[in-house]
């Protein structure tokens, strides 16, 4: 049977998904905004739409325009990436209504599990540690508030319910600013996502950022594909990924992927996604599932030899395919440096003209992008430029590999924050894994940067 996809992107994670496509014999549907008129993936649609101006809010936010893109073309899912519309619980329901599947999760389970109070439930139900905390209404009366806190232990953190990517969070050190940092945390999720409710954790002071990859065929069955880790972040944005996740404790990381395959079996869980945790003195505490394609998949892919996105496609189309755990085969390392189009010491986007540029390549080194020289970069997006991913046997030689192919990596005409890799590579606590997710932001920076 043949099958037709509408990508609901752009970028690097558009073209991603026109190469597994075209691997499963699919036509693709490419939709664009007026400023990706030359993104590299249009050239390969096998259709292309316009359905907006570069306001990703008239374009690529834009349910209505993409639907009708669809309705066009006559396709029989959409593909969501990740960013955008790809953890709308309300535009999955919105394809699930209009006849097109959405490649990923039901709208249900994109709405409980993107609820982090109702998905810390399911997750504590499945036997996942999380974080001490209230789940509950928080109460009018202040005295209510501080004995809940106090029974907590600070310092807390303040997080909206509905958010993400770093955003709707706040911690507090002490009660003298707690209800003025209360407020204002609700104000700004109530702003930032149509939904005020916050909730109250401990906050966990220097741990790493570990997740475990997941793959559920929606029927029961599910497996996990290891762990990534992502503790060198800035402003909770990931910059370096790298898979597995290293200095474990053997005991918990076992019950911990067990119980993220129990979690994903009881919920029925449908394609890839991702568990993540914080890790700290040997016990792991679950922070949130992410129901779609993570932008540092490409690590996982490399030590396993699965391809994520062809996963997708092939459980959401109802192609063939069997999730058996003891046939994924775990081999070396693989390390992920997002090159961004920003200044590398004050991190000020930088679009503009791409004059020149040059590729790494050679064994073990992965290249996804969908810049090419003379690519205008612009302003309206996330300024991810590239994705190098380097594969070795073991995370030193993994790390010299990635200093070998920035070497011979070049863009020029604009800013990117390629140095800052290399550096970072360089830097002997890095070397030695005992990073946090503290330590780019509070030591390296400040020391290197100043």
């Amino acid at each position: 049977m043949s099958y037709k996809v509408l990508i609901a992107n752009r970028g690097e994670i558009a073209l991603r998904a026109m190469r597994a496509c075209k691997e499963l014999d699919i036509k693709t549907v490419a939709v664009y905004s007026t400023a990706d008129k030359d993104l590299k993936h249009l050239k390969f649609a096998d259709e292309s739409v316009c359905i907006g101006p570069p306001s990703p809010s008239l374009s690529y936010l834009n349910a209505a325009a993409i639907l009708s893109a669809a309705e066009l073309t006559e396709v029989d899912g959409i593909y969501p990436g990740y960013g955008f519309l790809a953890e709308d619980a309300n535009f999955a329901e919105m394809c699930e209504k209009s006849g097109f599947k959405f490649i990923g999760p039901s709208s249900e389970i994109i709405k409980k599990m993107g609820d982090k109070i109702t998905a810390k439930t399911l997750a504590e139900e499945s036997g996942i540690q999380i974080v001490p905390g209230y789940k509950g209404e928080i109460p009018k009366s202040e005295d209510e508030v501080k004995k809940i806190v106090n029974k907590i232990g600070y310092p807390i953190m303040i997080k909206a319910t509905a958010g993400g990517g770093g955003r709707g969070m706040r911690m507090v050190k002490d009660e003298s600013a707690l209800f003025n940092s209360l407020e204002i945390t609700i104000q700004e999720a109530q702003s930032a996502f149509g939904n005020g409710t916050v909730y109250l954790e401990k906050f966990i002071e220097n741990p790493r950022h570990v997740e475990v990859q997941v793959v559920g065929d929606g029927k029961g069955q599910a497996i996990h594909l290891g762990t990534r880790d992502c503790s060198m972040q800035r402003k909770h944005q990931k910059i370096i990924e790298e898979a597995p996740a290293l200095d474990i404790n053997e005991l918990a990381l076992k019950e911990t992927l067990e119980a993220c395959v129990s979690l994903c079996k009881k919920i029925k869980y449908e394609g890839v996604g991702t568990i993540e945790f914080l890790y700290e003195n040997n016990e792991f505490y679950f922070i949130e599932m992410n129901t779609r394609i993570q932008v540092e998949h490409p690590v996982t892919e490399m030590i396993t030899g699965y391809d994520l996105v062809k996963a997708q496609l092939r459980i959401a189309l109802g192609m063939e395919i069997e999730l058996i755990q003891n046939e994924i085969d775990f081999k070396g390392h693989a390390i992920e440096c997002r090159i961004n189009a920003e200044d590398p010491i004050t991190f000020q986007p930088s679009p503009g003209l791409i004059t020149k540029m040059h590729t790494p390549g050679g064994f073990g080194i992965r290249y996804d992008s969908h810049i090419y020289g003379g690519y205008r970069v612009p302003p309206y997006y996330d300024s991810l430029l590239s994705k190098v991913i380097t594969l070795a046997n073991t995370r030193e030689s993994a790390i010299k590999r990635m200093l070998s192919a920035l070497d011979e990596f070049f863009i020029q005409g604009i800013k990117t924050n390629h140095s800052l890799h290399q550096d970072v590579l360089r830097d002997k606590t890095f070397a030695e894994n005992k990073h946090t997710i503290n330590y780019l932001e509070k030591e390296f920076l400040p020391n290197n940067y100043e």
